[in-house]
């Protein structure tokens, strides 16, 4: 098993050498800069396939709101604000990207949904949302992100700790399955 694990890491580690090799060249950073203009470009691609599943996801948002009813969202991993469509009006929304090059993107997004409140843009990863109070959000909402991280459990954490006392989790990801474009999301 040793030898297997040993064998698996030397395995990402050749994967990734491309990518420290961009980063030692300084080209990462270029890259990171054209990753919003990427997803922009097959975002409408994306609404097409999942607008149904996201509408089921985020159809009890509003069940979840606090006493006072008002519905304090954070967003991890926001990229180009592709969620706030179906997020319900006067949704206060906090987002949270890593990629600081999303906010232009962000602007326009909120521009073009005006039914949510724009809280803030907070740039930090999901493992360490240190800016973001304690139990101060209703719902988390994180969709497609797991599966991108370095490390789960600590996005799961961070969630948990942002989150008010009977505060709910909404997440979506895709599953690597044999049969293309199964997508699978809970709540």
């Amino acid at each position: 098993l040793a030898v297997l694990t040993h064998l698996l890491f030397l395995a990402v580690r050749i994967l990734a050498f491309p990518l420290y090799l961009l980063n030692f060249l300084g080209l990462w950073n270029g890259i990171c800069k054209q990753i919003p203009y990427f997803l922009v470009r097959f975002i409408s691609m994306y609404h097409k396939q999942m607008a149904s599943h996201k509408r089921e996801l985020f159809s009890s948002l509003q069940e979840h709101a606090s006493p006072s009813g008002e519905l304090s969202l954070l967003e991890l991993g926001c990229g180009t604000g592709a969620n706030f469509r179906f997020y319900p009006p006067g949704c206060r929304v906090t987002c949270v990207d890593p990629n600081p090059n999303f906010e232009k993107f962000l602007i326009k997004s909120i521009a073009e949904n005006r039914h949510v409140q724009f809280e803030r843009f907070v740039v930090a990863a999901g493992e360490d949302m240190h800016p973001v109070a304690d139990g101060s959000m209703d719902v988390v909402v994180c969709t497609l992100v797991l599966c991108s991280v370095e490390n789960q459990e600590r996005i799961l954490q961070e969630a948990c700790r942002v989150l008010r006392g009977g505060g709910k989790f909404f997440f979506c990801f895709k599953l690597n399955v044999s049969l293309p474009g199964i997508w699978k999301f809970f709540y």
